[in-house]
């Protein structure tokens, strides 16, 4: 594997050790080029692939990193890695231990129909009209529950005190039971049932924090509360965590993402390494200095300069 392309940055977050590490990669400043070098360096290293775990968001961003892994260390007669998406990877575990919560591995998942079908069903039981809240609008609720590691047992909807928010509270406990009964998982149980077999089975965290030596996650800043406390429980023992994100590309808080997740790892994680991805090959310098004019003005953020060799370019015409 040829290491000499990468610049400076690039290559220390690549040939770093273990311990934690924040890789914050602005926009253009080849992420993906480092997760999959970092991936396979740890291999030639002499880290067995099957205790290396790396999480990103879509099939197709999980498939192309395997790829390019496998592009890299071509000729090497060696297992793959663990790439997948954090409910691929999720739903693997709970098809081998879901029995541990008294569910049966045979378990199905609802798609977003079931779903529909079972919140009606539910809100017709505790006399919740569909026409003042709509069941959909309950889902969602339901959903940002659970992405912030709210169960059934800790919801309170004296919390709601109004609106449709409240009402999810409320059906909530009793979408879960009828869900159970069905041996039936929605989408983002995935994640919370996996987080709760970490935490209530001893010798199962035992098992895959031993197993996952090395954990990088890719979009770190668009993880949510579950999925977050899933990566610290993978990562309790040894604390070898590449986070990798960029705080400014943040834009998935309706869906539960939480950018306090990037900004406070080196909270969670003492004695983090960051390193800072700067150097941009996407754009022009006109476009680098807008954005960092807009960006700027965000609160709360990791302090960055792209700046990038490319040509000056073309200036930007906007229309008001």
């Amino acid at each position: 594997m040829n290491l000499e392309s990468l610049n400076p940055q690039q290559l220390e977050a690549v040939q770093h050790g273990k311990g934690p590490l924040l890789v914050v990669a602005g926009a253009g400043s080849g992420k993906t080029r480092v997760i999959t070098s970092r991936i396979a360096n740890l291999i030639q290293q002499g880290i067995n692939p099957d205790s290396i775990l790396a999480i990103t968001f879509t099939n197709k961003a999980a498939g192309e990193m395997k790829q390019r892994v496998f592009k890299m260390l071509s000729g090497d007669d060696l297992p793959s890695p663990w790439i997948s998406t954090f409910h691929s990877f999720c739903l693997r575990l709970l098809r081998k231990h879901i029995n541990e919560l008294d569910y049966s591995r045979e378990f199905v998942i609802y798609d977003s129909s079931d779903q529909l079908s079972l919140i009606k069903q539910c809100m017709r039981s505790v006399d919740i009209e569909a026409e003042a809240f709509p069941p959909k609008t309950l889902l969602n609720h339901i959903s940002g529950f659970k992405n912030d590691f709210i169960l059934p047992t800790d919801i309170d909807s004296d919390n709601f005190p109004f609106g449709a928010k409240m009402k999810a509270a409320e059906v909530y406990p009793l979408y879960q039971h009828n869900l159970k009964i069905s041996n039936a998982l929605d989408f983002d149980d995935l994640l919370i049932m996996t987080v709760r077999l970490l935490k209530e089975s001893e010798s199962i965290l035992e098992r895959y924090s031993n197993q996952f030596q090395q954990i990088l996650v890719d979009e770190f800043q668009d993880t949510n509360a579950t999925q977050y406390k899933l990566v610290c429980l993978l990562a309790s023992k040894h604390g070898n965590v590449c986070a990798v994100g960029d705080d400014d590309q943040s834009i998935y808080r309706w869906r539960g993402a939480n950018i306090e997740n990037i900004l406070n790892f080196e909270k969670d994680f003492t004695n983090t390494r960051v390193i800072k991805l700067e150097e941009n090959y996407r754009s022009t310098q006109v476009i680098l200095k807008a954005a960092a004019g807009v960006v700027s003005e965000n609160k709360n953020r990791k302090e960055k300069t792209l700046w990038t060799q490319n040509e000056q370019g073309a200036p930007i015409i906007y229309y008001r």
